[in-house]
């Protein structure tokens, strides 16, 4: 069974973290310290010690040299996914996996973490690629052959898998056989739809929009399990102690960063800095501050990139 720490208040590890990891504002002015901007970064923190890139590298990548000249990083996620991508309602900072890793390809790009975050949905993040409204999607996008037609994905950045989650108090799900005939939420348009129609034919798929509304329809009833992401659902976990989490995953998911379709260049761009941060043990330091809260156990291997179809 996956080990997830008890949950506790969200606020407390953010707290705890605050010193170890700094983290930008989703765009707003960039002052350091100040709200809406970026906080300046501890010593030996994760930005301090991030690359950035050289004039040789940047000429190598019209669009990396494009977002320099803004000034402003531009990408597709989330602020509602703990441990991923989250709104710190004091700070007003984003923090998380995810939103850490796009501080430090701004950090990459530009020479500093300026980060403008626009809302992406699983329905929405191949068209907010494909009009060119972002420049990058981080938001836990599982790279998949059919996806790949219609955008550039650089990693995979991670690996996890579909898994289950119920009430506490539930005992009747223990595989994901046991979810036929029940009722099950899922978040629209992700994978996980269609990796629960494999292992549960039978099971009463409810989506919703957001993996919030999927916790709110366990918790009313209306559905008896929610299937998502490891790395959703164990913040779910941490963040709710009326939610748990059912054994292992049972799908192995890549995660890759979603680019503009058709931009080779850019790829390249960014699969030569995932390789730097990796190398610098970054990768290491961002999952033990972020994940490695909940997940119990030493922080995984980083993916090697380009091993997936459609990577």
């Amino acid at each position: 069974m996956v080990r997830v720490f008890p949950a506790r208040r969200w606020l407390a590890v953010a707290t705890a973290a605050a010193g170890l990891v700094a983290l930008t504002a989703c765009g707003g002015p960039n002052t350091p310290g100040a709200p809406g901007g970026s906080p300046a970064p501890g010593p030996g923190g994760l930005l301090d010690r991030a690359p950035v890139a050289t004039e040789a590298e940047l000429a190598a990548s019209p669009t990396a040299q494009a977002i320099r000249q803004r000034g402003q990083l531009i990408v597709g996620g989330e602020l509602d996914l703990p441990l991923l991508s989250e709104r710190n309602s004091i700070t007003g900072e984003t923090e998380g996996f995810d939103a850490t890793l796009a501080k430090l390809l701004a950090k990459y790009i530009i020479g500093e973490s300026a980060v403008k975050i626009a809302k992406a949905t699983p329905e929405t993040r191949e068209t907010l690629l494909q009009v060119g409204t972002v420049d990058a999607v981080i938001r836990i996008y599982t790279i998949t052959p059919q996806r790949a037609q219609k955008v550039a994905f650089a990693g995979p950045y991670l690996m996890s898998g579909q898994s289950i989650a119920t009430l506490s108090r539930e005992r009747s799900i223990s595989k994901p056989a046991d979810l036929d005939g029940k009722a099950v939420a899922a978040v629209a348009g992700t994978t996980s739809v269609d990796a629960l129609k494999r292992v549960a034919p039978t099971a009463q798929v409810r989506t919703f929009g957001t993996a919030n509304e999927c916790i709110q329809a366990l918790e009313a009833g209306q559905a008896v399990a929610y299937v998502h992401d490891l790395t959703v659902l164990a913040g779910a976990a941490r963040l709710n102690d009326k939610i748990r989490v059912i054994g292992e995953p049972f799908t192995s998911d890549p995660y890759g960063i979603g680019l503009p379709p058709g931009d080779t260049e850019f790829k390249k761009f960014v699969n030569d800095w995932l390789a730097k941060i990796v190398q610098a043990g970054i990768w290491e330091e961002l999952w033990k501050e972020s994940l490695g809260t909940v997940v119990a156990g030493q922080p995984p291997a980083p993916p090697q990139l380009g091993s997936v179809p459609g990577s």
